[in-house]
């Protein structure tokens, strides 16, 4: 596969990741390199997962993506990157791609997995609690230059994987979960797709998270006055519960892990 030159940086750092850039073109001059969140919850590898797996397809065929949230830097962990059909990642090997081989062996893409041990592609010193710096921006540069997957790392068959929650469909409901919160906007998102309630008229729908009921699904924002509480798909697909102008989360105080019921 022909590189794109862009890489896109995902990380819990709270704000860009200025000295891998920099790396980054001290390899590969004439790599774009884009930010797509930093601001990923710290040490949440599964909103990473979700955030990446929702965003990282939108990029040209042969881009290269760095997911830096790593709490297990410097541990036995190993450092990875992936080949998933059109999509290149680098990162470390705890769960964070899950979604990505999953994808690449439900539509039969490519899928590719190299433990990244060849440190002549990383910086010459490296600091254990820094990776995403010293090993996987280098070589994302170098994947950014046409350097083959293979030739990265030793091959891996038995890389991490970390189960993400299902919905549970019953008689009449839906049962799902609170995967993410979304604190910039205040939006709570759950595990519920569009796809799982084809055919099902939205205003049939109640929505039941704790002991607060949204009595339908709504289609945009623009329908409702601010502050009302709604539920609606956003932009993935996804089912979220928001408030007009203001924050879900704050009014509502969920957790990580709640149960969701859509009931029709």
């Amino acid at each position: 596969m022909k590189p794109s030159g862009l890489i896109s940086l995902t990380t819990d750092f709270g704000g860009g990741g200025g000295v891998m850039r920099g790396v980054i073109w001290g390899i590969a001059p004439h790599a774009q390199v884009a930010d797509l969140t930093h601001t990923i919850e710290p040490q949440n590898f599964r909103m990473a997962a979700w955030y990446l797996s929702r965003q990282a397809f939108y990029y040209p065929e042969g881009s290269v993506h760095v997911a830096v949230v790593d709490p297990g830097v410097g541990t036995s962990r190993r450092p990875l990157a992936v080949q998933a059909g059109p999509q290149f990642f680098v990162g470390p090997d705890n769960g964070l791609f899950t979604p990505f081989y999953e994808m690449a062996e439900e539509n039969g893409w490519p899928l590719k997995v190299v433990h990244l041990d060849k440190s002549e592609y990383w910086l010459p010193k490296v600091s254990v609690v820094f990776h995403g710096r010293d090993i996987f921006s280098p070589v994302a540069a170098h994947l950014a230059r046409g350097v083959p997957i293979e030739d990265l790392g030793t091959p891996v068959a038995d890389p991490v994987r970390v189960p993400f929650p299902r919905p549970q469909r019953q008689e009449g409901e839906l049962r799902g979960e609170v995967i993410l919160l979304y604190r910039h906007l205040g939006n709570i998102i759950t595990n519920i797709d569009r796809q799982h309630l084809n055919g099902i008229p939205p205003e049939s729908v109640t929505v039941q998270l704790g002991a607060t009921r949204i009595n339908r699904l709504s289609r945009t924002f623009g329908e409702h006055q601010p502050g009302d509480l709604i539920a609606l798909f956003g932009s993935n697909d996804e089912l979220m519960i928001s408030v007009v102008n203001d924050s879900a989360i704050a009014r509502l105080n969920p957790s990580i892990g709640d149960e969701v019921v859509l009931r029709f």
